[in-house]
């Protein structure tokens, strides 16, 4: 069974969803972003659920860099392995989908890296929003690229801003 909850957050509300086995979903949730829902999910804190909600806030506040937690992410192996990657982007760092296709060992991946980026369901903790375009322009991010920024400007990292985000 998964369990999922919605919490409140310096950052806005965030849906996490759990299994006995981990995290399966972290993603930003608002009127306009709503958690993607599975059928079976129901809604209900579990330990895992408040642990990933507590050191969220912490990461927000300033004060972790690096998550402890438990995770299922649901995906092919291909898409595991680009997550696996992500996870090795270190806190304040960026990456471009050449890199990260590169560090897999395959730059021909590039869109299929993109895409795989775009199918992580685990914000933040599978850090995602460190990849951005060759240029050090944000491109997409399911949380949008306001929050993209938002997230990379806490962690110091580097990157251009578009006017339509200042």
């Amino acid at each position: 069974m998964i369990s999922y909850e919605i919490y409140s957050t310096g950052f806005g509300e965030v849906g996490i969803a759990a299994d006995d086995e981990g995290i399966v979903a972290l993603e930003f949730h608002s009127a306009e972003r709503p958690m993607r829902l599975e059928k079976d999910w129901q809604r209900q804190s579990t330990a895992q659920t408040d642990l990933a909600a507590r050191q969220l806030e912490e990461y927000f506040a300033g004060g972790r860099r690096d998550f402890e937690l438990p995770l299922n992410p649901r995906g092919t192996d291909f898409q595991r392995r680009v997550w696996d990657e992500l996870l090795r982007i270190p806190y304040g760092n960026t990456r471009s989908y050449r890199e990260q296709a590169e560090a897999l060992g395959n730059l021909k991946a590039i869109r299929a890296v993109a895409r795989a980026n775009g199918a992580n369901r685990i914000a933040v903790v599978i850090p995602c929003h460190r990849v951005i375009g060759a240029d050090g322009s944000l491109t997409g991010y399911a949380g949008g690229l306001e929050m993209k920024a938002r997230l990379l400007t806490l962690e110091g990292a580097g990157f251009v801003q578009q006017n339509q985000l200042l």
